[in-house]
């Protein structure tokens, strides 16, 4: 979850980032007793995300600065729209502007690309999740955009859940005699009743051996929708049901219609395009 100790630390790098021994182009050019009033305006519809973020990286540069957040993270909102309101000292404005235009442009982003894959799933009772294909130290910030898009998410990280890919398969089998079942209720039996299981397939016939290991999901890769609605079929209900791979918006929908229960789409974090937003400033009336 996105706790202030996270948000913290990633705004703490972000400004060391940006400006490790201050401003100088505004300590230079801006009275230290100079007030503005800024808003952060929207130049293009979306659904917001990052509210919390924003707060946080004025705070870290100026107590004295006040955010007015005028939309709720999950909103969406039409271009033109002003998203949030900072006063306070103009040099702390000014330094804290790129970090939250950053931050909150890729949340917002990633929460309204979200919100299509959710609609074009409507009506389904598939979830649409992220994955692991996050960039590295915003994988918290991330994910809450996944979900104030409306989606899910999925492991947090390899130590959350056993995730048997196909790599795995092969080294686990090959150890087993070839036996997948038997593997896998190797590694059932030393697990945790509360660690969940799941297990990829690139195949209809791999589904039956990898069901009869008890798995918890059951993960069809790269299938046509005609393969999914026979995996599920297959499936009956004995295990969650996760499609992934060559999931799109223009192919989300009909995967949806096929009965699985979880969409995986790295095109959530990994791809994503920041949405356009601006803070502009102007004098402290």
């Amino acid at each position: 979850m996105l706790t202030p100790a996270i948000i913290a630390d990633v705004v703490d790098r972000a400004l060391a980032e940006d400006s490790p021994w201050g401003d100088i182009t505004s300590e230079l050019l801006i009275p230290a007793d100079a007030e503005v009033v800024a808003t952060m305006d929207a130049r293009e519809p979306g659904v917001f995300s990052g509210s919390a973020v924003l707060v946080a990286v004025f705070a870290a540069v100026d107590a004295r600065i006040r955010v007015d957040v005028e939309v709720r993270d999950g909103e969406r909102f039409e271009a033109g729209a002003v998203l949030a309101r900072i006063t306070g000292p103009a040099r702390g404005v000014l330094r804290g502007e790129r970090i939250a235009l950053n931050l909150v442009q890729r949340m917002s982003g990633i929460a309204t690309l979200t919100a299509r894959y959710v609609a074009e799933a409507a009506g389904t009772k598939a979830r649409i999740v992220d994955t692991r294909k996050t960039t590295p130290g915003l994988r918290a910030l991330e994910r809450q955009a996944v979900r104030d898009g409306g989606g899910h998410n999925h492991r947090y990280s390899l130590s959350d859940a056993v995730l048997a890919k196909d790599n795995h398969l092969a080294v686990l089998a090959a150890q087993h005699g070839g036996d997948l079942t038997a593997a896998l209720r190797a590694v059932r039996a030393q697990l945790s009743h509360t660690t969940h299981l799941e297990v990829e397939v690139d195949r209809i016939d791999q589904i039956e051996p990898v069901l009869a290991a008890g798995v918890d999901t059951i993960m069809l890769d790269n299938f046509t929708p005609d393969e999914l609605r026979e995996g599920v079929a297959i499936v009956a209900g004995r295990a969650l049901v996760e499609a992934s791979g060559g999931v799109n918006l223009d192919t989300v929908g009909v995967i949806a219609s096929t009965g699985v229960d979880i969409i995986s789409v790295g095109a959530l974090t990994h791809s994503v395009r920041s949405l356009d937003l601006g803070l502009d400033v102007g004098l402290h009336p």
